[in-house]
């Protein structure tokens, strides 16, 4: 008896990964990813991020750029309650506040305050070190590893489910891990790679590829089976949930 493969995608290949990316590519050009002047900055990012628009994130780092805080020295200075007020606009800020500081801690004990020595560390180290700062999850570290450390990482986030499983790929509901494994034991471990494919599928997610997707104008049409969506463009039980989502 052949046991049932865990993961829906078993059979996808490396060559059907590869042409979805260079379709998303020649559509958008290189993405650019990620937002960012400095590797400091892009892991303050990845950590304002959570649970919430980039749009709110950009508001929270122009503030402290305002104030001359996008650096290790001076923002390290400020405990976690003077930081909370300055990136309100990040939404959570309270917890937030105290995520940074604690990933502020990290750095500088063990990296002296720079970003740019993490790029000696192996990779599976790096994430387990990340993985052990107070309210870095595994999306976070491996943001803050592949954009941040150039380390070959793959990132899984809520567009990648998405859209793996609308394609067939998986169901949508494995474990992150699970999900990371999948891709990287298709595509070619390559950070410049991981990077821009991550990236394109963030920006397919957030244009046409949303919960409640626009397929009529995706790129991808002819070739995606739109699992999970019925015929007229809606996605069961959205409705409900937008419904729930609304004020009293």
């Amino acid at each position: 008896m052949v046991a049932r493969a865990r993961i829906r995608g078993a059979h996808t290949t490396r060559r059907t990964l590869l042409a979805f990316y260079r379709r998303l590519r020649q559509a958008h050009g290189h993405a650019g990813w990620w937002p960012g002047a400095t590797p400091f900055e892009v892991c303050l990012g990845a950590i304002l991020t959570q649970n919430t628009a980039w749009s709110n994130v950009e508001k929270a780092l122009a503030e402290l750029e305002r104030r001359g805080l996008l650096s290790f020295e001076p923002l390290a200075a400020l405990s976690a309650e003077q930081i909370a007020p300055l990136i309100r606009s990040a939404g959570y800020f309270n917890v937030k506040a105290r995520r940074l500081k604690a990933f502020l801690d990290f750095l500088g004990r063990e990296y002296g305050g720079r970003v740019e020595p993490m790029r000696a560390a192996e990779p599976a180290a790096l994430r387990r070190q990340l993985l052990a700062v107070n309210g870095i999850g595994r999306e976070t570290a491996d943001s803050i590893a592949l954009y941040a450390a150039d380390k070959p990482l793959f990132v899984v986030d809520a567009y990648t489910r998405r859209i793996a499983s609308r394609l067939g790929w998986i169901r949508g509901d494995e474990d992150y891990d699970e999900i990371q494994g999948w891709f990287t034991a298709r595509l070619p471990r390559d950070v410049e790679l991981y990077n821009d494919y991550h990236a394109q599928i963030v920006l397919l997610g957030k244009s046409v590829c949303r919960p409640r997707p626009r397929c009529a104008v995706c790129l991808l049409l002819r070739v995606c089976p739109r699992r999970g969506v019925r015929a007229d463009g809606r996605v069961p039980g959205r409705a409900r949930l937008d419904r729930a989502k609304r004020p009293a």
